[in-house]
Formats: C-alpha cells, structure tokens, sequence
C-alpha cells in the first residue's frame, strides 16, 4: 500500500512538470500563454500591418481617382459632379494638378461635403477659389512638400516638351504628385511629357502616368521614361485625346520588352465608353 501511494505521488509530480513546461509566462504579465497562442502572434502582427500598407484605388474617370488608406480618404482632381462620387466617402484630403477642367471643377468642389477637408493645389488653382475656401488651401509650387494626416505630399513639375504644345501646360503652373503613404510612395503625373523630373524619380511603387495627344504625350514617350524610373507598378491614365484614344495595350507591350519585371495594370478609366 505504501508502494502504490508513492507511485501515485510521482506520477502527479510528472504530469504537473510537464503541463507547467506547455506553458510560458507573457513578459509583465501574469497570464499564461501556450507555445499555440504565442506563434499565432507574428502572423497576427503581420497581417495587421499588411491591412495598414493596405491602398485602394478606386477609378472615377480620366484623371479622376479615389485613395483608400486605413482611414484616410483622397480625392484626386475631382470632377464630374457630386454624382461622380455618389456612394464614396467623404474626402479628408485633395489634390489638384492644373486649371483645365478635366482636373478642376470648382461646382464639383461646391457640391460635395469638403467642410472638412484640405486641398493641395498649386497657386494658379488656388487663385480660382472663393474667400470661403481659403483657409482649407495648402499651396505648393514645384518641388515644395507638405504633410496632411500621416501623408507627405511633394509637388512635381508637370509641362510639355514639344514646341506645338508648350501652349497647354506652361512649366511652374500645375503640379504632378508623389504621395507618401506609409511604407509607398505613388506618383500622379497631371498633364505632363516626359520630362527629367519625371525620369528623375525615385523608389515609386506606383505611377499614374498620363498619355494623350495632343494635350500630353505618346504611349512611346511615356514608355520610354517608366523604363527610365522604374516604377514597380505602372497605371495608364489620363489616355482619352482628340481626337483619339492613346493605345495603353501598346503601352503595357512597349513597356514589357523593355523590362519584363514591370507591372502595368489597366482599370476601367472611362466606364461610360468602350475603351
């Protein structure tokens, strides 16, 4: 009987020894954690932070678009009305390239809830906006910068190149965009050729590039300086001319014999029209 007790007492002593080894203690805290919880960790962390790098895009129209980051709402150049956005959330930032009126329309502006937001715009914008929008202005020249929730935004030359089309975007006047993002950096071109700065770039994740004529450029000279700069992921945009429609199949074919390592992905600019 005495035998039997004492080998009852051991194997107690064991399982208990191995239950207290299953078992590690949280840094600080007195709770226990199994090995099971503690490894689950880093994949929770990782897909936390996947969900924080985490840009929607959504396509309005030509040069019209829509940023989703966390909990921060853009607009680029809108336009179209308040229709154009029906069913969008509010903005809390917005940026506006140039005066044409396919990237600024003060009635859209009128029309939606901007109460709260802040528009970054270059001076020849800005300069077209009533009093009572003044104070929501943050005005940027070529290569100046600003921070608004989280985002630093740098304002890139945009002009044209070619003698017959200095007349529509004059150097100084509009403002391309890189948008720093978290961990991306994406770059709006405006109405721009293929100028150094835009091969200039740097570390661009992904890159809005116009192509029209005769207001913009070719898909070759815009081809030709993303094999420059070397964005990982490329977006035609802006590719509706006059009187013709720029081929962004032929874009996306130029670029990939160049450097097959590029990505070029097309969205639904004109969902009105079959191109």
């Amino acid at each position: 009987m005495k035998r039997l007790l004492l080998v009852l007492i051991g194997c107690t002593l064991i399982i208990g020894c191995k239950d207290k080894q299953n078992k590690k203690p949280l840094i600080g805290s007195d709770i226990e954690y199994s090995e099971k919880d503690l490894t689950l960790k880093p994949a929770l962390q990782k897909q936390t932070e996947l969900q924080d790098s985490e840009i929607k895009i959504i396509p309005i129209e030509h040069a019209t678009a829509i940023l989703e980051w966390k909990d921060i709402t853009i607009y680029i150049d809108p336009v179209g009305g308040d229709e154009a956005f029906s069913g969008q959330k509010q903005p809390d930032l917005i940026l506006i390239t140039d005066i044409h009126g396919d990237h600024f329309s003060l009635e859209t502006l009128e029309a939606l809830n901007t109460s709260k937001s802040k528009i970054i715009v270059p001076k020849a914008v800005a300069d077209k906006f009533p009093d009572n929008f003044l104070p929501q202005l943050d005005v940027l020249k070529n290569g100046e910068s600003k921070e608004r929730y989280g985002i630093t935004v740098e304002a890139i030359p945009m002009y044209n190149l070619r003698e017959e089309a200095l007349k529509f975007h004059t150097k100084g006047r509009g403002n391309g965009y890189v948008l720093n993002i978290g961990e991306q950096r994406l770059y709006f071109s405006g109405d721009t050729e293929d100028i150094p700065e835009m091969r200039a770039l740097q570390n661009i994740d992904k890159a809005f590039v116009c192509m029209n004529l005769p207001y913009t450029m070719t898909p070759e000279s815009a081809a030709d300086a993303i094999l420059e700069f070397k964005p990982k992921q490329i977006y035609p945009y802006h590719y509706r001319g006059n009187p013709d429609v720029s081929d962004v199949n032929e874009f996306k074919a130029m670029v990939n014999d160049g450097n097959p390592d590029l990505e070029v992905i097309q969205l639904d600019w004109y969902p009105k029209e079959d191109y």
